[in-house]
């Protein structure tokens, strides 16, 4: 069964594209096969697996007007396992697409339709989403069966978290009752800065449940200069450097989903 996890927060700069591009690489690095779709216009996890937006003839913005089917886009990664729905800024225009062409719950399920054609050629499907809690967001959790949710572990790191998970309880009760929180991811943390150990101990406090655990400990992503750099060189993290914290702790989140799948 492939399972599609979206990962969401309206937050810019909590390490979505990180987490998408790092997760996959470790799943199909343990021999499952994964598909990314880049679903933010800013294509950030389409340059880090090296493809210049640019040069790339059809992206997921033809999959969603209908001129191409999504299998016909796909492009395969430096990973072995891993394949691409590649991003372009064309898709910052879709919404006008969305509301011109489509019935509202037609346009909320775009993408679930367009998935459900290859489904069945992956273990997962990750999707990563735009930075805000628009058409495409919505789009992206109509489509998924869970929902992964980076925090960084700075100051305002909880701001507009209710907002979001109140747009997940509404697309539950209403489009997608199988949307499920796979899990808060807590990201950029510093065990040197009082602030970054005071939002972990926040985030405990009434999200134990939905942390992620790899052998009885939580799964926490440090800020780390070799995960800020693994994108300029196109690869990542278990590539640009195995033994890095970054590494480890991505490694960690993908044995956490395993054992919990």
């Amino acid at each position: 069964m492939c399972e599609v996890l979206t990962i969401a927060n309206q937050k810019g700069g909590v390490g979505k594209t990180t987490t998408a591009v790092n997760l996959a690489a470790f799943l199909a690095n343990e021999g499952k096969k994964v598909l990314v779709i880049d679903y933010d216009p800013q294509a950030n996890a389409t340059t880090s697996f090296g493809f210049r937006r640019n040069k790339i003839e059809s992206d997921i913005y033809h999959v969603l007007t209908g001129s191409k089917k999504l299998s016909k886009i796909i492009l395969k990664t430096d990973i072995p396992n891993l394949d691409l729905a590649p991003s372009n800024i064309g898709l910052a225009g879709i919404e006008k697409e969305f509301y011109s062409k489509n019935s509202i719950k037609g346009r909320e399920l775009l993408l679930s339709k367009k998935i459900e054609e290859i489904k069945d050629q992956y273990d997962f499907i990750i999707i990563d989403s735009p930075p805000a809690l628009g058409s495409l967001t919505v789009n992206a959790l109509a489509a998924a069966d869970s929902v992964i949710v980076p925090i960084q572990c700075e100051f305002f790191a909880l701001e507009g978290l209710s907002q979001l998970l109140n747009t997940i309880k509404l697309l539950k009760d209403t489009i997608n009752p199988r949307l499920a929180i796979k899990g808060f991811l807590p990201t950029m943390y510093s065990g040197q800065h009082n602030l970054s150990r005071q939002v972990f101990d926040e985030l405990k406090e009434h999200f134990s449940k939905e942390l992620f655990k790899n052998q009885n400990e939580f799964v926490i992503i440090p800020r780390s200069v070799k995960l800020a750099e693994s994108p300029s060189f196109a690869q990542p993290i278990m590539v640009y450097d195995a033994r890095s914290n970054g590494s480890v702790a991505y490694e960690n989140l993908a044995r956490a989903i395993l054992q919990g799948a």
